[in-house]
């Protein structure tokens, strides 16, 4: 079988196209590439979704910290510390009994018993906890004179708020917030180890991975296969957010613009 008919048969596996078996023996390259990669869509898919929701979430949570008003700000609060001080594993176990339970007494909870929704909700509270902590950081940070400059042109509310704070609060929040991107995404490895099932069984990157290693006893391959494909994930990620970081600091001097600096979470 050549490489192109090996992507063709493959590529989509993960999503439920393609050949429905594993090959079983004499396991080339281009199968491993190919299979790992396809597993790639899932963590992908898990990383963006997250992503983007879990930010609008995480500015949520950074006005309710924020705020006076103790019944915006408790949750808020605790909301943070719980998902920040709760290992990322167990919260995925907990959601999957949880959404169990839930589905044995409502059967329209089912959905979320599957990785696709149950997981993807795990990582969207995880990450908007993470984020919302680093906005409220940089909200805190916003320097005062800005605030100022804007109560003196009249800007008050809404209007001070998306033409002031928010824009402020990004650009300073930026490159913490592009680490935390990168977090996510390698993250999402941890629902192969999680009790939520695949997608009629089709599985992540590290499914695949996990597959080629036990069937063939040798490790050295397929997960360096895996780390590539992360590592030009990342690659991705730096360069959309680098892009961003420089729209943000657009009306800045040069010297004074934040430079995007990529600094690896060696512990959480």
């Amino acid at each position: 079988m050549s490489c192109l008919q090996t992507i063709q048969d493959y590529g989509l596996r993960s999503l439920g196209y393609g050949e429905r078996l594993l090959p079983k023996t004499d396991f080339t390259l281009c199968e491993q590439f190919t299979l790992i990669g396809s597993g790639m869509i899932w963590n992908v898919y898990f990383g963006v979704m997250a992503l983007v929701t879990g930010f609008f979430f995480a500015t949520a949570l950074a006005l309710g910290k924020a705020s006076s008003n103790i019944w915006l700000r408790k949750p808020s609060e605790w909301f943070i510390f719980i998902f920040r001080g709760s290992p990322l594993f167990i919260q995925f176990f907990f959601a999957y009994f949880f959404f169990l339970s839930l589905k044995k007494a409502y059967p329209m909870f089912d959905a979320f018993t599957s990785a696709w929704l149950g997981a993807l909700i795990v990582l969207f509270f995880n990450t908007a906890a993470y984020s919302g902590e680093i906005f409220y950081g940089a909200l805190r940070s916003i320097p005062k004179g800005d605030v100022e400059a804007a109560d003196a042109y009249g800007m008050s509310g809404w209007a001070r708020f998306r033409r002031i704070i928010w824009p402020t609060m990004l650009r300073l929040a930026w490159p913490a917030y592009t680490n935390e991107a990168i977090f996510l995404f390698h993250a999402t490895t941890l629902v192969f180890f999680s009790a939520f099932p695949a997608w009629r069984q089709k599985g992540d990157a590290l499914y695949y991975a996990s597959y080629f290693a036990d069937k063939t006893f040798n490790p050295f391959v397929p997960y360096p296969i895996l780390a590539f494909y992360f590592i030009l994930l990342t690659l991705v990620i730096v360069g959309i957010f680098g892009m961003i970081n420089t729209r943000l600091n657009r009306h800045l001097p040069k010297a004074r613009k934040a430079k995007m600096r990529f600094r690896p979470n060696l512990a959480r």
